[in-house]
């Protein structure tokens, strides 16, 4: 069902769940993926990794003009023409509509800083971009990385502690709804934090098959069961041949205020 604004049901009962208070502690985080029917989000060589229809980009973009900033890791980035921006006038009219600036902030996160100079996100200045890495980083790439973004927040030693960071960007750049578009190392990292609050799930009809094919979720994982991520489905729509869930935190799963430092993959 799609509402007078042009959201479907999932994105409306999204926004009512994550009606922020004033000042909240950290933002509201949201995960967006698609994956085969066997799981993955990329090919084996990570040669193919957008293989979802017009429809499920057509999701993803609406997903953005609910959030205040837009995240992925540096391997996403670095792998295409990436700006993490807002789409066409019709979504920044939407962002407006529901009374956010019309472009979303923009983050890049990399323990490493391993994030290239000339990444297409650099060449659209439409809002600023964000880069959250820790004391790992070169210092001579700090520097270069300072003269490309806004800012660049050390945010741990060896690892990016999520906690600091959530906490930084709610209360510096006003950051009350995150939507996280991976990959599977940062989507990992945030799992293992506790801090993703939705799943939105797209499942295509294909199979890429390989061990090493990246999955929605890479890095460290969990050692047992009990460590894992709980979740609730909260709706499903089927279009075509694609499915399209939403999963939600269990409500027995802990919200913590302050995560450990967690890994961010590269």
């Amino acid at each position: 069902m799609v509402t007078p604004d042009g959201r479907n049901a999932a994105e409306t009962a999204s926004a009512k769940r994550s009606s922020p208070l004033p000042q909240p502690s950290r933002p509201f985080v949201l995960i967006n993926m698609a994956m085969t029917a066997d799981g993955k989000i990329a090919t084996a060589n990570r040669a193919i990794s957008t293989f979802g229809s017009r429809r499920d980009h057509d999701n993803l973009m609406k997903l953005r003009t609910t959030a205040d900033a837009v995240m992925s890791g540096a391997r996403t980035v670095n792998s295409g023409k990436i700006t993490l921006g807002p789409g066409g006038p019709r979504y920044r009219r939407l962002r407006r509509r529901r009374g956010l600036t019309e472009y979303p902030l923009r983050i890049i996160v990399s323990g490493s800083g391993s994030i290239e100079a000339n990444a297409e996100v650099f060449k659209h200045r439409f809002s600023p971009v964000i880069i959250l890495t820790t004391r790992r980083i070169p210092s001579a790439k700090v520097r270069q990385l300072r003269s490309l973004a806004a800012h660049v927040k050390i945010c741990g030693v060896r690892e990016v502690n999520w906690g600091m960071a959530m906490r930084w960007l709610a209360r510096k750049w006003g950051v009350r709804r995150l939507l996280c578009e991976g990959g599977g190392h940062l989507n990992d990292a945030m799992f293992r934090a506790g801090l993703v609050d939705e799943l939105h799930l797209t499942v295509c009809p294909k199979i890429f098959g390989g061990r090493t094919a990246p999955t929605i979720a890479e890095g460290t994982g969990v050692p047992t069961l009990a460590a894992a991520t709980k979740l609730r489905l909260h709706s499903r729509r089927r279009h075509g041949d694609e499915l399209f869930l939403v999963y939600v935190r269990h409500k027995t799963a802990r919200r913590p205020e302050r995560p450990a430092a967690v890994s961010s993959g590269r």
